[in-house]
């Protein structure tokens, strides 16, 4: 089996990577700005803006399976438009398709978010991203769509905000809920989904919601920092448009997965 990753060099592209070589399938990687620096992969450098580009690719690859993980958060180009271009190309070949979606096309409510829930976005990225998911479900309707949340692990840009707002050279928003997933879990589930008969949105996230800041607490237990220098704002203070509390409800994920999902209570212990 050959599995393309679109976006490689990133944290998630590079878990799925590792994970897909492990088990012995041939891996092509994609990275625009950041080689790939996976052993075992086929690099190959690709702008997913450029439509031409990716149906070369992926004419010349024909893989049997593309996951597809590329974003930018001010980038509209690369979030919607090249996740269409992948879609379209994907298709066109014949290959099974898992696109990458985000909890940020949500805006918050107390309640959780199931699979189908429509988008509700408040700021650019959202929009993009739900403009994505639609585009996907156009051009390739066999695909799977995986809404994720915030994704931790060892070198995961989330940790790292974590750090430098323990050290007071960041803040972390209390009024901002997720459900955060290992980048390790993540990345197993994903792989799941290539093989499966699955069609559709699914929620792939942890099972505990907690704030940006609840987070860097328990970043805090788990590295043993004092949690005392934690600086923390909210978003109506800062004037940001970010979704609030928005809660995941992977339920469907957890029936159909062999994978289990660990919450950040348990990873942090």
């Amino acid at each position: 089996m050959t599995l393309l990753v679109v976006g490689a060099s990133g944290f998630l592209g590079a878990e799925v990577c590792r994970q897909a070589v492990a088990a012995g399938q041939r891996v092509v990687g994609t990275w625009h700005s950041a080689a790939v620096a996976v052993p075992g992969v086929a690099a190959r450098r690709l702008d997913v803006t450029d439509r031409s580009a990716v149906r070369a690719l992926l004419t010349e690859v024909r893989p049997d399976a593309v996951v597809a993980t590329p974003y930018r958060y001010d980038d509209w180009t690369v979030t919607a438009d090249g996740a269409a271009h992948v879609a379209a190309a994907a298709a066109e070949v014949g290959a099974r398709l898992v696109h990458l979606s985000s909890d940020a096309l949500h805006g918050g409510r107390p309640t959780p978010y199931r699979d189908d829930d429509v988008p509700t976005p408040v700021n650019a990225y959202g929009a993009a991203k739900a403009a994505a998911e639609t585009a996907v479900r156009a051009l390739d309707p066999g695909a799977v769509l995986v809404r994720t949340s915030l994704i931790v692990g060892e070198g995961s840009k989330q940790i790292q905000l974590c750090r430098d707002a323990l050290a007071g050279r960041a803040a972390l928003f209390t009024d901002e809920l997720r459900c955060p997933v290992d980048v390790v879990d993540l990345a197993a589930a994903v792989l799941e989904l290539v093989p499966s008969g699955y069609a559709g949105l699914l929620n792939v996230a942890g099972p505990d919601p907690v704030s940006r800041a609840e987070l860097g607490l328990l970043v805090a237990r788990r590295l043993g920092l004092d949690p005392a220098g934690l600086k923390t704002t909210t978003s109506l203070a800062t004037g940001r448009q970010h979704p609030t509390e928005v809660r995941l409800d992977s339920s469907r994920a957890a029936s159909l997965l062999r994978t289990r999902l660990r919450g950040v209570t348990e990873l942090f212990a």
